[in-house]
């Protein structure tokens, strides 16, 4: 708590002496950021500034939901043709299509979200379509490889890991 300007004295010559006293007992050293450019000073000047920190932070959204659906649904599509097996891309389109059922029984706020259930045995196609089998001399090295008995760890390896015992 900063003690009371004494009346009489300037407010601009008692602050810069509560400055300068602080300064000198160390109260600005090892502050975060010290010595760095602020973040935001190339940017121009936005009155809700604050705002869009604070949503940044939080996680929000300043789009409507069925903007924000459609959003997710073409980052599903994207992300099913991505994935490393067609199971996974099947369940994250399926997870995708239960929003959309709900987004269509009951229609978000916002714009129109035009946009259907993804229909999943055509992802599934299209996933194989990109995805081509790999070549069965292939699968058969690698399960030979999988089964190769591994070579038992040196004695002295288990002593490293021995637990001792209080004496």
């Amino acid at each position: 708590m900063t003690e009371r300007k004494p009346p009489g004295v300037p407010f601009e010559t008692w602050a810069d002496k509560q400055i300068r006293d602080a300064e000198r007992r160390g109260d600005f050293a090892g502050l975060e950021g010290a010595g760095k450019p602020l973040p935001s000073l190339d940017e121009p000047y936005d009155p809700l500034w604050w705002v869009r920190r604070k949503m940044q932070t939080e996680g929000l959204s300043a789009l409507p939901p069925s903007l924000v659906l459609r959003k997710r649904a073409e980052d599903a599509e994207a992300a099913a043709m991505a994935a490393p097996t067609e199971a996974l891309a099947r369940r994250i389109v399926e997870a995708v299509n239960e929003d959309l059922r709900e987004a269509l029984r009951r229609p978000p706020q916002g714009p129109p979200l035009m946009r259907g259930l993804f229909d999943v045995e055509q992802v599934a196609a299209d996933w194989r379509a990109a995805h081509p089998a790999p070549d069965p001399a292939e699968q058969e090295r690698e399960r030979q490889q999988e089964q190769v008995p591994r070579e038992a760890p040196a004695k002295g390896f288990r002593r490293l890991f021995r637990r001792r015992r209080p004496a």
